[in-house]
């Protein structure tokens, strides 16, 4: 199949076709059936690249809904529709592993971190009182 935009018949992918899309270089997802190729949109993203790489091979829907993106925002995406999806909604990422899950691990430690560092903080200013 092939993944150019344009054509004037849409391209059917399944979940596990849009699974197998889920690196840092080669970003896929489904919102609302539709799938999308927005590997070079990452950068470009204003709420980084983290978010869309973490729902990579993935229907993204309930994430791109619940964040309340402008109309702009549901206008770009036309730039970057490559298909439909056919069947079931993919719900994880299949296929190899991609950076997306090493991204989110990195994100559940960082935010560890985040939480450790002012708790310690906070015992020691109690502890020198």
């Amino acid at each position: 199949m092939s993944e150019t935009k344009g054509d004037s018949q849409a391209k059917s992918f399944t979940a596990e076709e849009i699974g197998k899309h889920n690196t840092r270089d080669d970003v896929w997802i489904v919102i609302s059936n539709k799938v999308y190729n927005v590997t070079n949109f990452l950068d470009e993203h204003p709420g980084g690249e983290e978010v869309i790489l973490e729902n990579a091979g993935k229907d993204a829907t309930n994430d791109f809904d619940d964040i309340g993106h402008s109309e702009d925002a549901r206008e770009m995406l036309k730039d970057y529709l490559i298909g439909e999806l056919k069947g079931a909604p993919p719900t994880g990422a299949q296929g190899a592993k991609g950076s997306a899950d090493s991204h989110l691990r990195s994100q559940q430690n960082n935010s560890s971190w985040g939480l450790l560092i002012p708790l310690a903080f906070a015992a020691a200013l109690v502890a020198y009182k």
